[in-house]
Formats: structure tokens, C-alpha cells, sequence
């Protein structure tokens, strides 16, 4: 029969392994950080819209949230706040061909009606008779292409910021952003899907 000691000992190493496993730290979506980087690529894509230009930017202490008790057991590197990168070489080049697009294609139909952002982040031929004959064409080209770079971009994001999970948070961010970034005139869909002109 083992010593009370040696039990003793036992239990207290069991007791400390169980509670070393269950310090778990969770994964979260970080929403604050993905709005700012969905702001800063519709910015790129489509130019700030007028309120933006006017705001100063937001103050940033720097600091991580406090994990209080637990940050004994965290480093501080666990404990930072997480950064969406949109600096891939995938992302950047997504990012370039709809910039060219839209400014070249998609804005003047934007400016005319005939097209509008989406609840679910991509682009929408709201009124087809807002455009010629001639150049529905090369626009419903346009807009698909868009859209291809638009569901591309949610994929890559979440992909390249190790959390493919976070995909369908990502696309309803950047929503939320193309929504924001609409010119005064611009048509676009509130979350029931009604049109609605900013």
C-alpha cells in the first residue's frame, strides 16, 4: 500500500496537470481589426467616401486587452490583438484588378443606378435599363468578373490569416464596408434586402 505521502503527492500533480489543461485560449474573430482592414481596401478599391475624409483617424493605445489572473499562465505574445493581413501577393493582385475595374467599368453605372452593393458583399444589377443597349454587355462582363474577385478575396483573406472559418465573418465585414463606402446616390441593399439610395 503506497505511503500517504506518495498519494498525497500523486493527487496534488494530477490536480495541477487538470487545471494546466484547462487554460484554454479561444480563438476569436477579430471583428474591430477586420472592419478597420475591410475599410482600408474599400478605400483602395473605390477612394474614401466624404465622411471618412473628414474624421480624424481613431486614437489606438497600443496595448492588449488585460487577461487579469490568467495572465500569469499567457505570455504576452497569446495575449496581442490579432492583425488581419491583406499583404498577400493573391489579395494585393485581387485588390488591383478591382480598383482598375471599378474605376474604369463599375462606378459610372454605380453613378447611374444601375448597379448596387449587395447585402452579402457583392455587386447587384439593380436597373439594367439604366445603361444602354451597347454597353450592358461588357457591364454584366464586368460585373461578373467582380464578383468572382469578391468571393475570391472573403476565401483568401480568411485562408491567409490561418482561420478559414472566419470566411463567412470576413464577406459579412466587407459588406458592411462597400455599404459605408457608397457615394451620396448610390443604391444598396439593407440587410432585409430592400434597395435603399444613399
Amino acid at each position: 500500500m503506497p505511503s500517504l505521502r506518495k498519494l498525497g503527492f500523486a493527487l496534488l500533480t494530477g490536480s495541477l496537470l487538470v487545471l494546466s489543461a484547462c487554460v484554454t485560449i479561444n480563438v476569436y474573430f477579430p471583428a474591430a481589426e477586420a472592419e478597420q482592414a475591410a475599410r482600408e481596401f474599400v478605400d483602395k478599391v473605390i477612394g474614401p467616401n466624404e465622411a471618412e475624409r473628414k474624421a480624424p483617424p481613431p486614437a489606438d493605445s497600443g496595448k492588449p486587452p488585460s487577461l487579469g489572473l490568467l495572465s500569469f499562465l499567457i505570455s504576452d505574445a497569446h495575449a496581442q490583438s490579432a492583425d488581419i493581413n491583406l499583404k498577400t501577393p493573391a489579395i494585393q493582385a485581387i485588390q488591383q484588378r478591382m480598383a482598375t475595374r471599378f474605376q474604369s467599368q463599375l462606378a459610372p453605372a454605380f453613378e447611374a443606378g444601375a448597379l448596387g452593393f449587395g447585402n452579402d458583399g457583392l455587386i447587384v444589377l439593380r436597373d439594367a435599363s439604366q445603361v444602354g443597349l451597347r454597353e450592358r454587355a461588357a457591364l454584366n462582363q464586368a460585373l461578373a468578373e467582380d464578383n468572382r474577385d469578391r468571393n475570391a478575396l472573403y476565401r483568401e483573406v480568411a485562408v491567409a490569416n490561418g482561420h478559414p472559418e472566419w470566411e463567412q465573418q470576413i464577406r459579412e465585414t466587407f459588406a458592411r464596408q462597400w455599404i459605408e463606402g457608397a457615394r451620396s446616390g448610390w443604391w444598396y441593399q439593407d440587410p432585409q434586402g430592400n434597395w435603399k439610395q444613399k
